[in-house]
C-alpha cells in the first residue's frame, strides 16, 4: 500500500473509528442486536473509513506527529464516549422505570439473562429496552445516527476544535429522558399503587388473611392486563425517548 494513502486514509480512519466504533460496539440499541461485538465494532470502522473517504478534507491531520495523534485519539475517544453516554442514558432510564415496575410487584429477585451482553437484566426493563430499540430501527433512527456523524465530522474535523461538553446540556438531557421514561411506566406505577391501598385496605378488615401471597396474586394479574396496555398507549413516549437522543447529540459534542 503506498505511504500517502495510508496517512491520507486508512490513518485518519482508524483515528476517526475512535469516535464512531464505540457507539456500535458498547451503546444500545445496537448491543441488543444478537450479533457478536467484534462484527459491530469492524462495523464501526467500516462507518468511519467511509466518512473519511467521503470527507478527506475533515479527515486530513495537519500535523501527523506523534503528540499530535495522540492527542486527536483522545479526543476522539472522548467524542464516542459522548456518543455511548447518551444512548446509555436513555436506555439505561427506560431499564431503570421497569426495574421500579418489578419491585412493586414483587418480581425484584426476577432478573433475566440476556444472551447478547450475557449480563442480568430486570424484567419489565427489559421489555421497555427491546420495544424502544424496535421504534428506533422502524423510525430510520440509525440513518439519524449516521447523518449525525457526518455532521460531528464536518463540525468538527479530525484534531480541530475545542474539548466537547456542556453539563448544563447534559443535566437537562438527563432530566427530560429520565420524566419521559417514568412516564412510560407512569400507568403501571400508579395501577399497583393502587392495588397495594386495596390489600392494605383489606389487611385492616380481615388480619388473618395472608397479605403477602395476595397482594403477589393481585399485583401479578393486574400487571398482566395493564402491561400490553401500556405498550400500546406509550409508544409514543417511547419514540420521544429515542427522539430525544438524537436531537441531544450535537448539543452535547
Amino acid at each position: 500500500m503506498p505511504v500517502d494513502v495510508f496517512t491520507a486514509w486508512v490513518f485518519p480512519s482508524l483515528l476517526l473509528s475512535l469516535r464512531i466504533a464505540p457507539v456500535f460496539a458498547f451503546a444500545p440499541p445496537f448491543t441488543l442486536v444478537p450479533a457478536p461485538a467484534p462484527f459491530r465494532l469492524l462495523f464501526g470502522v467500516g462507518v468511519a473509513a467511509t466518512l473519511a473517504w467521503s470527507h478527506p478534507a475533515a479527515a486530513a491531520l495537519a500535523d501527523p506527529g506523534l503528540a499530535t495523534v495522540v492527542a486527536v485519539a483522545v479526543r476522539e475517544l472522548l467524542l464516542g464516549s459522548i456518543f455511548v453516554l447518551a444512548f446509555q442514558l436513555a436506555f439505561g432510564a427506560l431499564a431503570m422505570a421497569g426495574r421500579t415496575i418489578d419491585i412493586q410487584a414483587g418480581f425484584g429477585l426476577a432478573v433475566l439473562i440476556d444472551p447478547t451482553t450475557r449480563t442480568q437484566t430486570p424484567l419489565i426493563g427489559t421489555l421497555f429496552s427491546y420495544a424502544a430499540g424496535v421504534i428506533f430501527f422502524a423510525l430510520g433512527g440509525h440513518i439519524d445516527l449516521l447523518r449525525i456523524f457526518t455532521a460531528s465530522l464536518e463540525a468538527i474535523p479530525l484534531g480541530a476544535g475545542q474539548m466537547p461538553g456542556s453539563l448544563a446540556r447534559l443535566t437537562g438531557f438527563i432530566s427530560v429522558v429520565f420524566l419521559t421514561s417514568f412516564g412510560v411506566a407512569g400507568g403501571v406505577i400508579l395501577s399497583l399503587f393502587l392495588a397495594d391501598l386495596a390489600v392494605a385496605g383489606l389487611s385492616r378488615t380481615t388480619p388473618q388473611m395472608n397479605v403477602l401471597v395476595l397482594g403477589f396474586q393481585v399485583k401479578t394479574i393486574l400487571l398482566l392486563m395493564v402491561l400490553p396496555m401500556t405498550f400500546g398507549f406509550a409508544g409514543a413516549l417511547l419514540a420521544r425517548v429515542t427522539s430525544l437522543t438524537l436531537e441531544a447529540l450535537p448539543g452535547l459534542l
